[in-house]
């Protein structure tokens, strides 16, 4: 495993953090959730990204009890706060009242007296910056976070968040976007901003949900479990990654992996982490023995005609529009 630092703090994390997004208390139990925990801290992985709303609390309270017994000290744990908790009016945002209900019950569930990285979700556009940057300042200051971090906020508003952070005392040292081959459009503004404010990339779906594993045969397989396959058994065509034209473009990727001798899935994950503001990519895991492919891509390095030869067989199903980074205009 490779471990970097995260941002200019003086923290390491794993280059492959292990994240429970639609896994745990979704598709798997919590035998195994464990045993994908335990498989991940077997092959060096320390860094594990959640949140309060994935499988409505669920995974971090299943993500707590899989950590039960570990080193807490040797772990660095990422959890986030701004999607709906509860049927309540404040049961989401960036209020000072939600954040700072959701990190104590963050912290029960997770079963630990502290997080490593505390993460706004989204840019809460109906809460003042000042206010959502003053709980998360309080919380740090508490001893119940070290850091804090964003996840899919625009140029403007890292920037903005960076110098409240630096005022308050405490530092903003991560950006969760979605990154990875087909999906680059952090890399025109938000990577030169981040990386002028000592802020670094923990990048969720490097494996473009699935996609990029190449299982879905250019279109013409149909995997039973996959997310994208509808009930009657057909693809599930109206995702962005699911198109023809994407899904015959990530065909052509497959000679490529071939040609350095490994999966379709571990050059994926290197690609993302060839970018240098990069400190880790979360991957997914429904059985253990997956995180043995992507946990390899740690260690392969990809020369400039590896990633020339990339995006000559991606074309123009790269998508690159800054203006289209997640953030939502209105809570949810």
């Amino acid at each position: 495993m490779q471990y970097r630092k995260l941002g200019n703090s003086g923290m390491y994390v794993s280059a492959i953090a292990l994240g429970n997004w639609a896994t745990h208390g979704e598709t798997v139990d919590q035998d195994v959730a464990t045993a994908c925990v335990l498989k991940a801290l077997d092959l060096g992985i320390t860094t594990f990204d959640t949140a309060d709303a994935y499988a409505n609390t669920k995974a971090e309270t299943m993500l707590g009890e899989a950590l039960t017994g570990v080193r807490r000290e040797g772990i660095e744990i990422m959890t986030k706060a701004f999607f709906p908790t509860g049927t309540g009016k404040n049961d989401r945002g960036l209020s000072r009242k939600h954040v700072m209900e959701s990190i104590n019950g963050s912290l029960r569930r997770l079963q630990t007296d502290y997080v490593d990285v505390y993460q706004a979700h989204r840019y809460d556009y109906e809460t003042p910056l000042t206010e959502t940057m003053g709980a998360f300042a309080d919380i740090v200051h508490a001893g119940k976070a070290h850091y804090i971090g964003v996840s899919e906020w625009t140029v403007e508003e890292i920037r903005a968040g960076a110098a409240l952070a630096s005022e308050l005392g405490i530092q903003l040292v991560s950006s969760q976007p979605q990154y990875n081959m087909l999906w680059r459009v952090i890399e025109a503004e938000v990577v030169p901003a981040c990386a002028e404010l000592g802020i670094t990339q923990v990048c969720w779906s490097p494996l473009a949900q699935g996609v990029l594993t190449g299982k879905y045969d250019g279109g013409r397989s149909v995997p039973s479990a996959s997310r994208f396959t509808s009930e009657d058994g057909a693809l599930k065509t109206e995702h962005k990654f699911m198109q023809t034209q994407v899904l015959e473009r990530v065909e052509k990727l497959k000679p490529i992996a071939e040609d350095l001798g490994v999966p379709l899935a571990t050059l994926a994950v290197a690609w993302v982490l060839a970018n240098p503001n990069v400190s880790a990519a979360i991957v997914g895991a429904s059985r253990p023995e997956q995180l043995d492919d992507t946990v390899k891509a740690a260690e392969l390095v990809l020369d400039r005609e590896t990633l020339d030869r990339i995006d000559g067989a991606l074309g123009d199903v790269i998508e690159r529009d800054p203006a289209k980074v997640e953030s939502f205009p209105e809570r949810v």
